[in-house]
């Protein structure tokens, strides 16, 4: 018999919680008490009909999932093949669904089970639309088991022909849902149950593909990390063999970030650089850079600051005992001390962000201790010092760092003196930052702007680390011998110091507890061998040197020593004392002596005051008249300024020339106007003065008195103006042997930074018109009365 003729009409109904069958489907359940009272009802169902019939049909059940809100309307008959228990010992089945049936109404049957009618879903013969749908199920499903490599399953699904049997092997679908099979279950037309499939498969397709796609990859990408962590072993073994190992911890930057005192944006930067370290591999030229970059951050002290010295008496007694003099400095140092002494015994060390770092220009000549007071200044508040030559940069990266894609990048001169000092809170000593140049490659004075600005170095960022460095507690000393040179927005940023040169005194005074004893330790004498009278020293001083300095001083005692030391070793001597009588023999004759008395012994030539990057100097003016074109000639290498004076010096010497006893005839000829030293280029007002003096001197025949100097910018009205470098000129007319100094009166208050020993030597005169330094400057008139005309010529 036939399926369809042997169909039983009524059958006790299996109800499956979980699982969904079928047709087509083999399935072993578990049973419990419903399920079991099925499979026994259909059993006697069955020993009933085999006795009548003899031989029966195989034990059938109806198999149906099971809902909450209803009974199923479709559910598959299922044949019991076996009747057993699992491996565990619970009792189970195993079932073969046959064909699907519609669940009809409840009938009576033997045993405790449900009996309903099973009413059979009649089959249509299958469309070419049925059939194409087939299809494009089938390639679905087998696109999906090629993923998965199932190839014994693809070919059992390449050979079912019956479309109705093709969508049933559904139920075993993983990827569909219990619903999902019910309603597959429930739908009767194929090519209903087609369209349902192919929807939900095709969606699952896409899905599985860009999940099998990332799942490839990441499964290519831990084989590859895998393989580069192995070879990365196998190298270090190889270079540890060979005794090339890294040092220790260099490899294991992370533990160093985590483990360092950073600032959390520094910690957060450095562990993004890190996390760019992991992922590229040792053959990436990149992960140098980082592991240069993450050594440079590492090595910052960041957290890391002194204790000041809080003693304002004791910071004062070491600048004394470092350096004579230098008073003005001292204050201004001793003065910063003590205000953060207060500010810390009151809890006001930081305000808004910002320490209390200050920025000190010292400004003065070469030789009087500007770089070496900042070591002092250093000692004295407890700090570490650093100096950062500027002298020469012309590379604004110099200040600010290189960018670091470039080859041997580097940060800049301010981050590695902040590495160099090991804290925050350094005394970074800025050297020469006149000497600092612009070229191509940039302004490396404008790069200092924000080094420098205490309103915004809390937050300076160099190129290189490209992170926030807090310098306002950074106390910055800049030193410069010409401040003219250095850019205004520069100076502005600084508080301006001047360090003037030394006095005589003050030179014999360093010699004696400075100098002589570290070159006597230099030169391996003792004080018991060899020693220098105060006499020598001065000496040394006035006739031997004309600096603002000590520097030239201290090479004379250097050479001194050094023939003292030859005396000593060849026992020529057992024991030297230096005295004045001695230094030819030892240093060689005197290079300088007083000439002003030789150089102004004839009229028009005058003894002017001038300050050159050295220091202060005494600078002559000579003047002569000779026949010819009428004009003024002005020599010595003159700027434009310095020539504009001479112009207004004759300017006003002609206009005042009956006052001063000069005839008309004497403009006719020609003027000249010369500046001794010619080699040096010279310019600026303050000669003014020394070349109306020249001039009359010239033109009345009156010598100008040897002893007298003379300073001061004039004006067409004749008025002295005020000039600057005041201290300087007084010092060079002190050395130049002068003893009378003419300066504008508006300088007089200038004179309170003059020390009291050099006014005591010298007789300075504040004057306010030109006419008061010619009225006592020039020598009196000859008794005979001579001829202006006659006398200038």
């Amino acid at each position: 018999m036939t399926q369809n003729q042997s169909l039983p009409a009524q059958l006790p109904v299996v109800f499956l919680h979980d699982t969904v069958v079928l047709p087509g489907m083999v399935v072993p359940i578990e049973l419990d008490d419903s399920s079991r009272a099925a499979i026994d009802a259909a059993r006697l169902a069955h020993d009933a009909a085999r006795d009548g019939a003899g031989d029966a049909e195989p034990t059938r059940v109806l198999v149906a999932p099971r809902l909450e809100d209803r009974y199923a309307t479709h559910g598959v008959v299922a044949v019991v093949d076996r009747v057993g228990r699992f491996a565990g010992g619970k009792p189970a089945a195993v079932l073969r669904a046959e064909r699907r049936v519609a669940i009809g109404a409840g009938v009576t049957g033997p045993g405790a089970a449900l009996w309903v009618e099973a009413e059979p879903v009649p089959a249509s013969p299958p469309t070419d639309e049925v059939r194409e749908l087939a299809e494009h199920y089938r390639a679905l499903v087998v696109s999906i088991l090629e993923r998965r490599e199932a190839w014994q399953v693809i070919d059992t699904v390449r050979r079912i022909a019956d479309p109705d049997a093709l969508a049933d092997t559904s139920g075993w679908a993983p990827y569909l849902s219990a619903d999902q099979k019910r309603q597959v279950l429930e739908t009767p037309d194929v090519g209903e149950r087609l369209r349902l499939l192919v929807d939900w498969t095709r969606a699952y397709d896409t899905e599985d593909e860009v999940t099998s796609t990332i799942s490839q990859d990441v499964r290519e990408e831990l084989e590859k990390t895998q393989r580069e962590f192995v070879l990365r072993q196998q190298l270090a073994a190889i270079r540890k063999e060979l005794g090339e190992g890294e040092p220790d911890g260099s490899d294991d930057y992370r533990a160093r970030v985590e483990g360092a005192d950073l600032p959390e944006a520094v910690r957060e930067a450095a562990l993004r650089e890190v996390d760019k370290l992991e992922r590229s591999s040792d053959q990436n030229p990149e992960a140098g850079w980082i592991r240069t970059w993450l050594d440079t951050v590492l090595e910052l002290p960041w957290n890391e600051r002194t204790e000041d010295s809080h003693d304002v008496a004791a910071a004062r007694a070491v600048l004394d005992a470092d350096h004579h003099g230098l008073d003005e400095v001292k204050d201004r140092i001793t003065e910063h001390l003590a205000v953060r002494a207060r500010r810390a015994e009151r809890g006001l060390q930081v305000v808004g962000g910002r320490g209390s770092g200050a920025v000190v220009l010292l400004a003065g000549p070469p030789g009087v201790g500007k770089t070496s007071l900042g070591e002092s200044v250093a000692r004295a508040m407890g700090r570490r010092f650093v100096r950062v030559a500027l002298g020469g940069v012309r590379d604004e990266a110099e200040v600010r760092g290189h960018r670091r894609t470039y080859v041997g990048a580097l940060p800049g001169r301010i981050v590695r003196a902040i590495k160099e000092a090991g804290s925050m809170n350094p005394v970074v000593l800025l050297d020469e930052v006149d000497k600092v140049g612009a070229d191509h490659r940039g302004d490396p004075a404008a790069a200092l702007l924000e080094v420098l600005d205490p309103a915004q170095n809390h937050t300076f960022r160099d190129h290189y680390l490209e992170l926030d460095l807090d310098l306002s507690d950074v106390l910055f000393i800049a030193t410069a011998n010409v401040v003219e040179q250095i850019p205004s927005a520069l100076l502005d940023r600084m508080e301006l110091v001047t360090v003037d040169g030394y006095t005589e005194d003050d030179k014999v005074a360093i010699a004696r507890d400075f100098l002589v004893p570290r070159q006597l330790e230099r030169a391996a004498l003792t004080p018991d061998e060899v020693t220098v009278s105060d006499a020598a020293l001065g000496a040394l001083a006035a006739s031997y040197t004309r600096e603002a300095g000590v520097r030239q001083l201290e090479r004379l005692l250097a050479k001194a020593f050094r023939k003292a030391a030859t005396r000593l070793a060849t026992g020529e001597v057992d024991r030297l004392d230096i005295d004045e009588p001695d230094l030819v023999d030892l240093v060689g004759r005197p290079r300088f002596t007083p000439d002003s008395h030789e150089r102004t012994d004839v009229p028009g030539v005058a003894t002017g005051l001038a300050v050159t990057g050295l220091g202060g100097d005494v600078l002559y003016v000579e003047t002569s008249v000779a026949d010819g074109t009428a004009g003024l000639t002005v020599t010595g290498q003159l700027g434009d300024v310095m020539k504009e004076s001479a112009s207004i010096a004759l300017s006003w010497v002609r206009a005042h020339a009956t006052e001063l006893g000069i005839g008309p005839s004497a403009f006719d000829r020609s003027i000249h106007v010369h500046f001794p030293a010619g080699a040096v280029p010279k310019d600026g007002p303050s000669a003014g003065v020394t070349m109306v003096t020249a001039l009359v001197s010239l033109l009345t025949g009156r010598p100008v008195r040897s002893e007298v100097g003379m300073t001061g910018e004039v004006s067409l009205s004749g008025r002295v103006l005020p000039i600057g470098g005041l201290k300087q000129k007084l010092l060079a007319a002190q050395r130049a042997g002068l003893t009378t100094v003419y300066v504008p009166e508006r300088n007089r208050p200038d004179l309170d930074d003059v020390p009291a020993e050099l006014l005591a030597e010298l007789d300075v005169r504040p004057v306010g018109r030109v006419t008061d330094i010619l009225a006592e400057a020039l020598e009196p008139a000859a008794s005979d009365g001579a001829a202006p005309e006659v006398s200038a010529a």
